[in-house]
């Protein structure tokens, strides 16, 4: 009896810590402490994956993110289906990680409806320039809307900016973000924020199987990167950059190989009636 209690009482702890990596290690890491961007520091992206055992993946992964998005591998589908967005407005905070600025809603944000799957939205957060590419070329901003499943599953819908006129979701951002500036860690309520005010104006979209760009660096993360790239002030650009005070001029992951997995591109047929207005 005593023997079985005991292998009861391990099989309890092996379950629960499991429970915990599995939890942890699907999350980004929000303390910029341990890793950074600069290429020539021992905690830069060519490191990140050495730093901590639970962050190999960084190193080891097949299917890592960010990508370039080259016309000569991408295939034009038309049956994937319009991204399906049904979002609420909520209470939401805004967060300085250290290496970028996070918006988190704390409520009912809604979600998006892939595949059969509801990812409901969590968080969204910003990247200078942007992390993916498209024929190469990389742009002056991605905003990356992260949601997850039930099942813990993450799906991220990415959206790029290229310079010109301010992006109006951002600029009801502006006074919170510079009430956040240099400070680290320190959440600021910011009341009710609506993510259906982050416009995308585009049907089409990439779609592949990548991970996050940051450590764990986790993969089999659902990208929907909108095709349509929108505008956004220097100014704008410049804040969210200032405002973590990092020492660093960006905060891009470097592009990683493909590895010849399956980049898609949605474009409705003439019957769906193409738009990409605002």
């Amino acid at each position: 009896m005593k023997l079985l209690v005991t292998q009861i009482l391990l099989c309890t702890i092996f379950l629960d810590l499991a429970l915990h990596v599995g939890l942890t290690t699907s999350e980004e890491v929000e303390d910029e402490s341990e890793f950074n961007y600069n290429a020539r520091s021992e905690r830069g992206p060519a490191w990140w994956g050495e730093i901590r055992s639970e962050w190999r993946m960084c190193r080891n992964g097949s299917m890592q993110s960010p990508i370039d998005l080259l016309s000569d591998r991408v295939q034009v589908v038309a049956h994937l289906g319009r991204l399906k967005r049904s979002y609420e407005a909520s209470n939401a905070t805004l967060k300085n990680r250290g290496h970028d600025i996070m918006l988190r809603w704390e409520g009912d944000a809604g979600y998006i409806y892939v595949n059969g799957t509801q990812y409901s939205l969590k968080q969204c957060h910003w990247h200078s320039p942007s992390e993916h590419a498209v024929n190469g070329r990389r742009f002056d901003l991605e905003l990356h809307m992260v949601h997850e499943s039930p099942k813990g599953e993450i799906a991220v819908v990415g959206v790029m900016y290229k310079l010109a006129q301010p992006d109006t979701f951002l600029s009801t951002m502006m006074n919170h973000i510079e009430r956040i500036a240099d400070t680290h860690g320190v959440e600021r309520a910011i009341g009710i924020v609506n993510p259906n005010h982050i416009k995308i104006g585009s049907r089409r979209y990439y779609r592949y199987v990548g991970s996050l760009t940051v450590p764990p660096c986790t993969q089999n993360v659902l990208w929907t990167i909108v095709h349509k790239v929108r505008t956004v002030s220097r100014e704008q650009v410049k804040l969210l950059r200032e405002a973590v005070r990092d020492d660093s001029e960006f905060n891009a992951r470097p592009l990683q190989p493909l590895n010849r997995r399956l980049v898609q591109l949605y474009s409705p047929t003439d019957s769906e009636s193409e738009s990409e207005n605002p």
